[in-house]
């Protein structure tokens, strides 16, 4: 009986000593490629608007927004909706200086980046 059972703990024992379960890995890489990935798109999506297209088409086109802001003002309805475009801190957080806002005026395109976000306030 002890010889069979020695025999087995053994093999046993080697069997399990290569069972390792990774679970995260422990890097972030998948991460930081899913959301370079995701501004490389962005980018690829922004560089073919045109002003005049409608909120619903570029919303389509873009997909959810990081942020989205609305302002009411005397000459017409402003909607700003920010997409991740590039990385200032590798921190995971998306933030709205990582991000460039896409400007509708009475849901019409009328520009996109810093500049056009500027002239609406």
């Amino acid at each position: 009986m002890k010889s069979i059972i020695l025999p087995l703990a053994l093999a046993s024992s080697f069997l399990l000593t290569g069972c390792v379960v990774s679970v995260g890995g422990g890097s972030d890489s998948h991460y930081a490629t899913d959301v370079e990935d995701r501004e490389y798109n962005n980018r690829k999506h922004i560089s073919n608007l045109e002003t005049g297209m409608s909120y619903e088409s570029v919303l389509r086109k873009m997909g959810v927004a990081d942020f989205n802001e609305l302002y009411e003002k005397q000459d017409g309805t402003y909607r700003v909706l920010f997409y991740r475009t590039q990385r200032t801190m590798g921190d995971g957080i998306t933030t709205k200086d990582e991000c460039t806002p896409i400007v509708f005026k009475d849901s019409g395109l009328v520009g996109w980046g810093d500049s056009a976000y500027h002239l609406m306030n």
